[in-house]
């Protein structure tokens, strides 16, 4: 039996303009010219220019959110738009009149797709070679590697494009996408990477490349768990100075050639700091960087649509129809200065409050000085939600005298001493890097032996986090750090 009954509840929903800014928080300063540039070509009443009057008072976000939300059914009042100087436009600190100084280089790339793809382009292969090229390509993951095994190419080929092949076909057209850039690429494990990698330095003369390939070809299980005498005695090689000579070799080559594809091919490319911190004499300066925003104002055309709307007759309904829509344009431009001034009050609180909790670090630029902080701690500090505090974090930068930093390189968790204060987790890893460079390298330290020593400086560490901070710095472990 079916009951009607009605229910009532709290929700909280964000307004159209609350996620716009959301969204305008979370671009770089790299990326804010190309959406204050979108904003200006779809709204007319949107300018960009100098303008002589000093910047408003940035109204806090509370009050910001409130006026957006009440603002949906406001009648058309002319005074808004009347007042003899524009909607003022915001300098930033740091700002110039120096035209080529504002024009900055834009990054071009090309994807490691994109780039694949052109090299097959130029093969000359027949359609049905093309098609399975194109879907070999597009199994190739981020790394460079193809794990997907033939059999299941071919299903993909038969079920999404019809068409019907072997797994014979697809490995002949596979080994012509191996002899594609970056070398190593296609590879279906690391064995095959590395092999490529060597293929294309083989040219019969270079022994340290012939006893490399052999190493990998025959010895691959000693070679990763750096039994170094076993493939010396394997390969029946008298002088291990070959051995030693053909492993410096092998360490070189590239075990994620697609990681580094995308790089090699960028031109100019720049990495745009989105706060600049200096020390003066003792006393730190920040500063957002001074593209973050341009001047932006308030058409004087579109303010004058409305002096004419004021001077008519106000029944005709076909003006002020108009007038709705210049209404809603004036709106729009006058809601996209707030939120560029918004954004800048948000960054610049939470960057000072950063650089606040870190002081000592900015001081120096030493890591051991890094504090432990998460977002709650410059939530708190700032009293906005951490929600915010990690969108500005994810995505920002700053410039300072021994570097440029992303925000999150500051966020850490804590380790807890003999003594009882806490200390960053980024000061440890400083540390069992220092104690593994030391370290003998014929006889490399285990994780147990890490924890003990770091027990014995007063760390309150256990193995399983001496183990995870060794990975998160790329540090292999102790019987593949061996050297002979």
């Amino acid at each position: 039996m079916q009951k009607l009954g009605l229910s009532q509840s709290l929700q909280q929903k964000l307004s159209p303009q609350q996620i716009q800014f959301i969204k305008l928080l979370q671009v770089p300063t790299a990326e804010l010219e190309t959406r204050i540039q979108e904003e200006l070509e779809v709204n007319p009443a949107l300018e960009q220019g100098d303008d002589q009057e000093g910047p408003e008072d940035v109204q806090p976000q509370e009050d910001f959110q409130e006026q957006e939300s009440s603002k949906a059914d406001e009648e058309v009042d002319i005074k808004d738009y009347l007042a003899d100087d524009d909607y003022s436009g915001y300098k930033m600190q740091g700002d110039g009149d120096d035209d080529e100084d504002k024009e900055m280089p834009i990054p071009m790339s090309t994807s490691l797709h994109e780039q694949l793809m052109s090299q097959l382009d130029f093969l000359g292969l027949e359609d049905k070679q093309y098609v399975i090229g194109k879907q070999l390509i597009g199994s190739i993951e981020s790394d460079g590697y193809i794990r997907r095994d033939l059999d299941s190419i071919v299903n993909d080929l038969a079920f999404s494009q019809g068409i019907d092949t072997t797994p014979e076909e697809v490995e002949a057209v596979l080994k012509k996408i191996q002899t594609f850039d970056p070398p190593g690429i296609a590879a279906r494990s690391l064995q095959e990477c590395l092999l490529l990698q060597l293929d294309r330095m083989d040219n019969g003369h270079n022994i340290d490349v012939v006893v490399a390939k052999k190493i990998i070809e025959e010895c691959f299980d000693e070679f990763t768990k750096k039994h170094y005498q076993k493939i010396q005695k394997k390969l029946d090689i008298e002088d291990e100075e070959f051995v030693k000579d053909a492993l410096e070799l092998i360490v070189k080559l590239n075990p994620k050639p697609g990681g580094g594809s995308t790089v090699t091919m960028v031109k100019n490319q720049y990495l745009i700091p989105d706060f600049i911190l200096s020390n003066n004499n003792g006393k730190l300066e920040l500063a957002l960087n001074s593209r973050n925003a341009p001047e932006l104002r308030i058409s004087r055309s579109y303010s004058e649509m409305f002096k004419a709307y004021d001077k008519s007759d106000k029944r005709d309904k076909k003006l002020k129809d108009a007038v709705s829509f210049v209404k809603q344009k004036l709106d729009a431009a006058k809601w996209f200065i707030d939120a560029i001034k918004q954004r800048q009050q948000t960054l610049l609180r939470t960057m000072k409050a950063i650089v606040d909790f870190q002081y000592d670090f900015f001081l120096e630029g030493d890591e051991t000085k890094l504090k432990p902080m998460i977002l709650k701690d410059i939530a708190n500090m700032i009293n906005m939600d951490i929600s915010t505090v990690s969108r500005v974090a994810s995505s920002k930068s700053v410039q300072t005298d021994f570097g440029i930093y992303p925000l999150k390189y500051f966020f850490s968790e804590g380790i807890s001493t003999d003594s009882g204060e806490e200390v960053s987790s980024r000061e440890v890893k400083q540390i069992i890097k220092d104690i593994i460079d030391k370290e003998d390298k014929a006889k490399p330290l285990s994780d147990d032996k890490l924890e003990k020593i770091l027990n014995e400086k007063g760390y309150n560490i256990a193995r399983r986090t001496v183990a995870k901070y060794r990975e998160q710095l790329n540090i292999p472990v102790a019987r593949l750090r061996k050297e002979i």
